[in-house]
């Protein structure tokens, strides 16, 4: 037996195949460039389908697959006419529709901290909120709307087209959408004023139940049985958690998922925001189990990459530099030179906080950083040596990361698990172990956590075993990071958020 996993990025879309012991046992890849539509950045869906089924069919001939399990990034949905097909055009979540319509979204549906308290949704910018995209698609495309029958969640929309079957599940319902009140557990107060509560399913299902089996024409395209079933989907950081929740119960841990987001995700027993949380990127996921699932974020893969490319140009090098203790500690006790956050305004812990290098009581913005390129004269003097800009950065990644995972409402004792991209960065995982003297950091050894669970559901869907039965199916390795004592970690970091505390704005949308 063997099961099948579309998993979908915003970068690189997958099918990857796993066996009845949730081994990964082949993956393909591919991206996809986004088709401009009434000069809007929209989703492929055509093109991307075609390569699916294509990938299936492949994956088929070598492979005695069972069933098919999907897993999607979040913020995205597909609106659906009366023929089954897309009404609207799929558009990037990354648009940024503009201030003035952030203002009339708030002044219609309430303030961003009661929207806050009761769906546990941040207000990001862009339309990373589902709500946001949907009313952005009721304005631009408002004769088009009208012929909408139905509207689907990212996973279930490649679902319906697999078995022309609609559902839904609390995962991606539950992912800041605004449209789940996570107090009163029912659709919320946005989803009525938006006129939509009758063009979504329903009812929430299970990750793990059966949508249905592949219908005709889909059978017939990939060649495989018409009883193949397919699951009912489930959002990506959500899926990566269930590995651990077999290994480890559904509590006592705490996922650090690195990449161009920085997800930190520590499920809880109670739903509720502290009130200096409200206004902060601090959210709530619903688990596969329902239950809550504090969260916090910051674009830490893309500060890095961002800030490792000037360092690259200026140094004409492309190596990241090794780990150099001596180093780190003489930056941390001298507490003299600071990165701080964040690239793009608002995507992260510090709303306000201006990107720049602070030296010694100087101050070098990122923009004239960026725009000074190259030279000496145009940088800070951390930055003209290699290894020096590389330390400071890494240790701003750790100051991120830190606060990020106290917002989770982290406790003494709480494990934290670090997996992505960040896990092969020694430097990171050391200091951070080193600052959190009263928790146990592990490197957890899951190179594609969101398609391995994914298949996770497939498999309970296939056995009928729950979700803590399958413990025994699969090896998952935590490599514990030695802790270092690092006193000076402490000072430091008080001395970088003074830096920032002066220029936290007040929320744009209160």
């Amino acid at each position: 037996m063997a099961i099948a996993v579309i998993d979908i990025g915003m970068t690189n879309k997958k099918v990857a195949v796993y066996d009845d012991g949730l081994r990964h046992l082949d993956a393909e890849y591919r991206n996809f460039e986004p088709l401009i539509e009434d000069s809007l950045p929209c989703h492929n869906l055509e093109g991307m389908e075609e390569w699916f089924l294509e990938k299936l069919y492949l994956a088929g001939k070598k492979y005695p697959i069972k069933a098919i399990a999907i897993s999607t990034h979040g913020a995205t949905f597909v609106c659906l006419g009366k023929d089954g097909k897309p009404a609207l055009p799929c558009v990037y979540y990354t648009h940024e529709p503009g201030e003035d319509f952030h203002r009339r979204f708030y002044g219609r549906f309430g303030t961003a901290t009661e929207l806050q308290s009761l769906t546990g949704t941040p207000a990001f910018k862009a339309m990373i909120n589902p709500a946001k995209g949907i009313f952005f698609a009721q304005e631009r495309f408002a004769e088009k709307f009208k012929d909408v029958v139905s509207i689907l969640s990212y996973p279930q929309y490649w679902g319906f087209r697999l078995t022309g079957k609609t559902g839904a599940e609390s995962t991606y319902m539950g992912c800041h959408t605004y449209l789940w009140d996570q107090v009163d557990n029912k659709l919320s107060s946005v989803t009525e004023d938006l006129g939509i509560a009758r063009l979504l399913p329903g009812k929430l299902n299970k990750s793990w139940d059966v949508l249905g089996t592949l219908n005709a024409e889909m059978a017939k395209k990939t060649d495989l049985p018409a009883d193949t079933i397919v699951t009912m989907g489930i959002h990506d950081s959500n899926a990566s958690l269930l590995p651990h929740f077999a290994k480890k119960g559904e509590s006592g841990f705490a996922l650090n998922s690195t990449g161009t987001w920085c997800v930190m995700m520590n499920p809880v027993k109670e739903y509720g925001f502290a009130p200096d949380e409200l206004g902060k990127v601090v959210f709530f996921n619903i688990s596969a189990f329902g239950t809550p699932v504090k969260t916090a974020i910051f674009l830490g893969g893309q500060e890095f990459e961002t800030w490792s490319k000037i360092l690259m140009a200026r140094h004409r090098r492309e190596d990241f530099p090794p780990y150099d203790e001596e180093r780190y500690l003489q930056i941390l006790r001298q507490a003299d030179c600071f990165l701080l956050p964040e690239l793009v305004s608002g995507s992260g812990q510090f709303p306000g906080s201006i990107p720049r290098v602070v030296e010694k009581g100087e101050t070098w913005t990122y923009e004239d950083i960026a725009r000074g390129g190259s030279e000496a004269a145009d940088l800070p003097p951390c930055f003209n040596n290699y290894e020096q800009g590389f330390a400071v950065l890494r240790i701003s990644l750790v100051m991120q990361s830190l606060v990020a995972l106290e917002r989770t409402g982290l406790k003494a004792g709480t494990e934290i698990f670090t997996e992505g991209g960040f896990r092969k960065n020694e430097a990171y995982n050391r200091l951070l172990s080193s600052a959190f003297t009263h928790n146990k950091v592990y490197l957890s050894g899951i190179p594609e956590a969101s398609a391995l669970g994914a298949a996770m559901t497939a498999k309970m869907a296939l056995s009928g075993k729950s979700l803590g039965e399958l413990a025994g199916d699969f090896e998952l390795e935590y490599q514990e990071i030695e802790k270092s004592p690092i006193p000076e970690i402490f000072s430091y970091r008080k001395a970088w958020e003074s830096l920032i505390e002066g220029t936290i704005t007040k929320q744009l949308f209160e």
